[in-house]
């Protein structure tokens, strides 16, 4: 059995803790059986949760083609009024839902070989949805090799908002400004992810990150171009500003609100820490309590220990494995954490309250 998931998107480095938790003590020495991640990898496989769930899939992606279809002829079936903006509403969570997709595409939870997985990725985030697929896979690439680590996490990097006091004290500029309120700034700024995202996409065009940038940056023109102009066709031009106002803040939001829950506010990992790949992806991970319908809003993102566990396990098979890694891991004694989404959602504002003190204090 492998000591890492078979995925397009590796595991390697050092990680720590989940958010109420204490320093991590040294990885433990692989015994007789393997790693403690090989035997885990053992009780997984044979519950059959990793195999391929083709008909799940087929039937989540209708609905996502269906619901994004249906959404643009709402569009010009309801015409001029303000009642758009509750379509604009209902049309980010769409646009979440390709981006979700676009994730498990990424991870080859859908189809097991690269070239269907890049192809429907890039149909998906690109075309459906605006954001650069090659950038994407990227930037969450180094994230899940290397989560909530100060300098080698993407998704943690200090550009606007910081996440560790280390890089509170290292802070200059916007994010020092930032810094000192973050907390209460938080939830504004994510109403303007969506316009980053398509800012990132095209810039990252021109660097190494997009391997066939000709391709990419034809279909994100494509995408705007007809988004552009099918809500300029549709509406005056003041109700179809608002229209792409409200969608794209919600949109960013929504994201935001499906995405930070994973690992913001939980225990950051410095380049002095040393964990193995199992205690590195469990600490560095909370889980939220749900049901179906959270299942469904978040993508199984609700599951991120499992996930950043093994990032190629379809979704509907998380639930049964985080109650298998669950097990084990209290009969290994690390740390497993899972709160409510609420709850999710104070630890962040509490964490990012408490790492922008040294900015408050003048440190």
């Amino acid at each position: 059995m492998p000591t890492q998931p078979v995925t397009m998107i590796e595991a390697p480095a050092a990680a720590p803790v989940a958010a109420p938790v204490t320093a991590p003590a040294p990885a433990p020495q692989p015994g007789p059986g393997g790693s403690d991640f090989a035997r885990l990898s053992r009780r997984i496989a044979a519950a059959g949760l990793l195999d391929r769930r083709p008909g799940y899939y087929a039937a989540r992606a209708g609905l996502v083609l269906a619901a994004f279809l249906g959404g643009w002829y709402a569009l010009f079936a309801l015409g001029d009024t303000w009642w758009q903006l509750g379509l604009a509403a209902g049309m980010s969570v769409v646009f979440t839902q390709i981006g979700l997709l676009s994730h498990d595409l990424a991870h080859r939870q859908v189809f097991g070989r690269r070239l269907p997985s890049e192809i429907g990725g890039r149909i998906a985030a690109n075309l459906l949805m605006g954001m650069s697929y090659g950038w994407w896979v990227n930037k969450h690439t180094r994230h899940h090799a290397n989560p909530n680590h100060e300098t080698r996490d993407p998704d943690v990097a200090p550009d606007l908002v910081v996440w560790s006091q280390r890089q509170a004290r290292q802070a200059s500029g916007l994010a020092r400004f930032i810094g000192r309120r973050q907390a209460f700034l938080f939830f504004p700024l994510l109403l303007l992810e969506g316009l980053n995202l398509s800012f990132n996409s095209f810039r990252a065009l021109r660097g190494p990150a997009v391997k066939r940038p000709l391709l990419e940056g034809t279909l994100l023109v494509v995408h705007f171009a007809a988004y552009f102009g099918l809500v300029f066709a549709a509406l005056p031009v003041g109700k179809a500003v608002a229209f792409l106002a409200v969608h794209q803040a919600l949109l960013g939001l929504h994201l935001g609100c499906v995405f930070a829950p994973n690992h913001k506010g939980m225990l950051m990992v410095t380049p002095e820490m040393r964990l193995d790949f199992l205690r590195r992806q469990v600490l560095t991970s909370r889980n939220v309590r749900g049901n179906a319908f959270l299942d469904a809003v978040m993508g199984g993102l609700n599951y991120q220990v499992e996930h950043h566990l093994f990032p190629s396990m379809p979704t509907p098979a998380l639930g049964r494995a985080a109650r298998i890694t669950r097990e084990f891991c209290a009969e290994k004694g690390i740390p497993y954490y899972e709160v409510g989404l609420l709850r999710s959602y104070r630890e962040i504002l509490t964490h990012l309250h408490r790492t922008g003190e040294p900015i408050r204090s003048g440190g």
